[in-house]
């Protein structure tokens, strides 16, 4: 392996953070939804919360197989008290767009020096990239088929 290992355990620990903190996101916006469409919303945000554990755990594993110790820690959570399903679903945008720039970093520091770190990184940018679109789908108005831009 010829990569740093304690730069990407570092980064590895971030990324745990920083989908942890997803989790906890999108449990308190699910319990922040009401109106009409409330149980599709929550549904959804209830498999974010699942993909979110699902991503910290993978990269937890990834930690201690580099002999590394995982974090305790969470990534930051800023509660802006707007409960609204735009602005929950425009936070959410700003969270998966840092998650990826972490996955990126990662595969910038493994790309050609280990298979498993770059097949991960590129699996999770791919599922990042996915779920940012489903997003930005989600924040248009019916009928708009132009990207959301905020």
């Amino acid at each position: 392996m010829d990569f740093d290992k304690k730069k990407v355990i570092d980064l590895l620990n971030r990324i745990l953070e920083a989908e942890l903190a997803g989790a906890v996101r999108y449990t308190h916006y699910s319990l922040m939804v009401f109106g009409y469409n409330r149980i599709p919303i929550v549904s959804w945000l209830a498999g974010q919360v699942d993909e979110s554990l699902q991503h910290a755990r993978r990269a937890g594993e990834l930690i201690t197989q580099f002999g590394g110790h995982p974090s305790l820690g969470i990534g930051p959570l800023l509660e802006t008290h707007q409960h609204d399903v735009g602005p929950i679903l425009r936070e959410s945008l700003e969270h998966e767009k840092l998650a990826l720039a972490a996955y990126y970093e990662l595969l910038e520091l493994v790309a050609g020096k280990s298979v498993l770190l770059d097949e991960y990184a590129r699996e999770l940018i791919a599922a990042e990239e996915l779920h940012a679109g489903e997003v930005n789908k989600m924040l248009r108005k019916p009928g708009d088929i132009a990207e959301f831009t905020g």
